[in-house]
């Protein structure tokens, strides 16, 4: 679809703002490759072929009694196991052997380890001399940025995180921009009662504890991620009201809005169809600074334990590792880069986006 001339002038300022231009391309190609994270970090296998026959374990769980055993869901990291399916059949694996609860137990050193090259079973195994079985013939992988305190490897953990952290923030910006949105345009356009009384709930809104409020919820249910995006809506959608309401405040007079009015058209489509495009256009300039917001809380809620569910892949979490594991400094360092330059690209979209929106910016 060709765009308007608007549209490509707009196009054209954000290409120029080169920071905003290729941290969108960094931030865009980071989570999609997130996205694939079962794929890229996995303690199963892709595909699977075992007497001729194809099997999905990324999407499947399967039992052992297909291979041989008893147990109700297979463990493919077992040498029996893998054995069984090399023997009649193949293996494709992920390149990270490791999902983001798996807990290695074939660590060169306690828990937390540090980044090392561990053989993997097929490598250590191919060590077998003199009829004496290697002691290190396990199964391993390479633990780039080690493991954390309870064996998990840190780069599944982070890959599982980034996306998790990524999909709550645009989620959550998604639902409470509509509500900040839809709120805005109806105490800008009708003001008044109407807009004083809105005002006045949403200063008495804005004024509750929100994380006072988590933290007593906690105590009652366990949060997950959709009861924390459900509870940070709740105070979140009042972000953007402002910004709408004084949009519509500015242009509910204008000539062509008493024109509209006087042909007869109804507040309804004078408001989303004449009044809310020049309001929508401000408000996204203020979105991918919500996302970095939101990103923000969720990991400050995971740092103080109120977030999601233990064992979940939180960035947040790792962060409380670093600082109850000082002895390993891989785990607050990688948390603490990793979250830096996640919330830095979407700053930098959002100075982008801000100037490409920006009527009087021009070219140079």
């Amino acid at each position: 679809m060709a765009l308007s001339p608007l549209n490509k002038r707009r196009w054209q300022l954000f290409r120029q703002n080169k920071r905003g231009y290729w941290s969108f391309w960094i931030f865009g190609v980071l989570f999609l490759i997130t996205i694939f994270a079962p794929f890229i970090a996995n303690d199963r296998p892709i595909l699977v072929s075992y007497k001729g026959e194809l099997l999905y374990p990324t999407f499947i769980d399967y039992p052992e009694s297909k291979f041989g055993g008893f147990l109700a869901r297979t463990d493919f990291r077992d040498p029996v196991n893998q054995d069984e399916i090399i023997a009649n059949g193949w293996m494709i694996w992920a390149p990270i052997r490791y999902s983001y609860s798996t807990v290695n137990n074939e660590l060169p050193r306690p828990a937390p380890s540090p980044p090392a090259y561990q053989l993997t079973r097929e490598e250590a195994c191919a060590k077998y001399q003199g009829g004496v079985e290697d002691p290190n013939c396990t199964f391993g992988n390479l633990n780039w940025l080690g493991t954390d305190d309870q064996g998990r490897d840190v780069v599944a953990r982070l890959i599982y995180g980034f996306r998790i952290s990524v999909a709550f923030g645009l989620i959550l910006t998604f639902i409470s921009s509509i509500i900040g949105i839809a709120a805005g345009a109806v105490q800008g356009y009708f003001g008044g009662w109407t807009d004083l009384i809105f005002q006045r709930f949403i200063e008495i809104w804005t004024s509750m504890p929100s994380l006072y409020l988590l933290i007593i919820l906690a105590a009652f249910i366990t949060p997950t991620f959709w009861i924390l995006l459900f509870i940070l809506v709740l105070f979140s959608w009042t972000t953007i009201v402002g910004l709408v309401r004084a949009e519509f405040l500015r242009a509910r007079n204008f000539e062509y809005v008493r024109a509209a009015r006087a042909l007869g058209l109804s507040d309804a489509k004078i408001m989303f169809k004449h009044l809310l495009p020049n309001a929508v256009v401000s408000s996204i300039t203020f979105m991918p600074f919500i996302i970095a917001g939101s990103v923000t809380t969720l990991t400050s809620l995971d740092f103080l334990g109120f977030g999601l569910p233990p064992g979940s892949p939180s960035l947040g979490e790792l962060v409380k590792q670093g600082k109850d594991n000082l002895q390993a400094p891989w785990l607050g360092l990688t948390g603490f880069f990793v979250i830096s330059i996640m919330l830095s690209l979407l700053v930098f979209i959002g100075e982008g986006v801000r100037d490409a929106l920006d009527p009087r910016k021009t070219f140079t």
